[in-house]
C-alpha cells in the first residue's frame, strides 16, 4: 500500500480536489447540493477554516482554504465532511454505486473516492492560478461558454467584490496582483 505523505504549513492556504466514486455525476443535484453545504457548515464550526474560492461540478469540487494559524490538519475537514455528507446522503437519497469487495471489507460506502488532491498555495501567483483554474473549470469541461453561466461557484463574489469582470473567461495574467494574500 502506498504511503502518502502531505505536505503541511500551519495556517496555510490549500488547494483541494475531491472526486465522486466513478466520477459519478450527482453533485449538482439540489438534494446533494444542500447535503453538501450542510456538512461543510459542521466541519467549518467544528473545525474553523476559511473558503477562499470554491467550484462544484456534477462529479467533483475545487476549493481553497485557508487554515487558522497553528493548525494544518486539512485531513480532519475532509474526513468529516465525506462522512457527514455519505451518511445523510445515503439515508435522504439512497443512491451508491455497487461496492467492489475493498470497500465492503472496510465498510465504505461508494460515494467519494478514497483519496483527494492537495496542493499547498507558495505565493500570491500560485494562489492567482488556482483561482483562475477553480473558476474557468466549467468552461474547461464545456459545461458553459461563459464563467459567469456556472452557478455553482465563488466566481460571482469574486465579480462582485471587482476582482473577476463578469464577462471574464480566463488568460488576465496580474489580474489579481494586489490581492489580499497571507
Amino acid at each position: 500500500m502506498p504511503n502518502y505523505h502531505r505536505f503541511r504549513v500551519e495556517g496555510g492556504t490549500y488547494f483541494l480536489t475531491v472526486i465522486t466514486y466513478h466520477r459519478r455525476p450527482f453533485l449538482v443535484t439540489s438534494s446533494a447540493q444542500k447535503i453538501l453545504h450542510d456538512a461543510w457548515e459542521t466541519a467549518q464550526m467544528r473545525f474553523p477554516f476559511e473558503t477562499v474560492a470554491v467550484r462544484l461540478l456534477p462529479d467533483h469540487l475545487h476549493c481553497i482554504w485557508k487554515l487558522p494559524a497553528n493548525d494544518s490538519n486539512y485531513s480532519i475537514r475532509w474526513r468529516m465532511i465525506k462522512k457527514l455528507f455519505t451518511v445523510r446522503y445515503l439515508k435522504e437519497v439512497g443512491l451508491e454505486e455497487p461496492r467492489n469487495e475493498s470497500r465492503v471489507k472496510r465498510h465504505e460506502a461508494a460515494i467519494w473516492q478514497r483519496r483527494y488532491w492537495e496542493h499547498t498555495i507558495l505565493d500570491e501567483d500560485d494562489f492567482e492560478a488556482h483561482l483562475d483554474y477553480i473558476h474557468f473549470n466549467p468552461i474547461k469541461h464545456g459545461l458553459v461558454e461563459q464563467v459567469a453561466d456556472w452557478k455553482w461557484s465563488s466566481f460571482h463574489k469574486y465579480v462582485h467584490e471587482g476582482i473577476y469582470d463578469i464577462n471574464w473567461v480566463g488568460g488576465d495574467e496580474g489580474r489579481l496582483k494586489g490581492f489580499p494574500f497571507d
